[in-house]
């Protein structure tokens, strides 16, 4: 009996060390890991510019709008986009590149993948990539994993995609509804600085929520304030 319950401890703990193995790397979502270990992965870049970047799209009312101010603004982003969408809205996302934006993976859908599960890690960062590539002519650079949780599946599926995992180092919690344009400029520019790459939301994941109309309400006085620190505004690939 006693060697029984050894062996359902050793097999208890090495189910436990394969589950830190995977959801460890994901301690990476905090700011002062990322930000003091892992500067590659914050996606830190030249002291003269930000990166712009956006989250969860495409949509098919809010993106555009994000596109046509992005025109007036005079400036270019990075967009991370679902696979998903972008096989239901694929004239946004090629709308999105041939107005000179980056077309970025943010995963096949915007589920947290706390538990292993390589193939399908696999399996879909590889479909997002094809659709992306299919949908917008050249193939994705960048993978931001949904919530930033970066597991050591998802850093696996994204080498073996050919993408290169990259966070954030500022954003404007623009997600949260109720929050007010003043509340996130103040959020993003407490926090933005020459070399940061800055996320916002030109859409919700399930295409319903509201809060990106107070994102493009925002984005003008951020890109000025930016501007008149004297920081480039622009997409991920000129960042570096």
């Amino acid at each position: 009996m006693r060697s029984v319950a050894v062996a359902r401890a050793g097999a208890a703990i090495g189910v436990a060390g394969l589950g830190l193995a995977h959801i460890g790397p994901a301690a990476s979502w905090l700011p002062p890991v990322r930000d003091r270990l892992l500067p590659a992965l914050a996606a830190r870049g030249r002291a003269d510019h930000v990166a712009l970047t956006f989250d969860d799209g495409p949509d098919p009312v809010s993106t555009p709008r994000f596109l046509d101010l992005l025109d007036e603004l005079d400036v270019r982003a990075t967009f991370f986009v679902l696979g998903s969408r972008v096989a239901r809205h694929p004239e946004v996302a090629a709308e999105t590149a041939a107005r000179g934006h980056e077309v970025a993976v943010h995963g096949w859908t915007h589920e947290p993948q706390w538990l292993p599960h390589p193939q399908r890690d696999v399996t879909e960062l590889r479909l997002a990539c094809d659709v992306v590539e299919q949908t917008c002519g050249a193939r994705p650079t960048w993978f931001r994993p949904p919530f930033g949780v970066l597991t050591t599946g998802l850093w696996r599926a994204a080498r073996r995609a050919e993408l290169r995992p990259v966070l954030w180092g500022a954003w404007g919690k623009d997600w949260e509804p109720g929050r007010s344009v003043a509340e996130v400029r103040e959020t993003v520019l407490g926090s933005v600085c020459g070399g940061t790459t800055l996320l916002l939301h030109d859409a919700a994941p399930d295409g319903r929520g509201q809060a990106w109309r107070t994102t493009l309400a925002a984005l003008p006085g951020i890109v000025e304030s930016c501007r008149g620190a004297g920081w480039d505004v622009g997409t991920l690939a000129e960042h570096f």
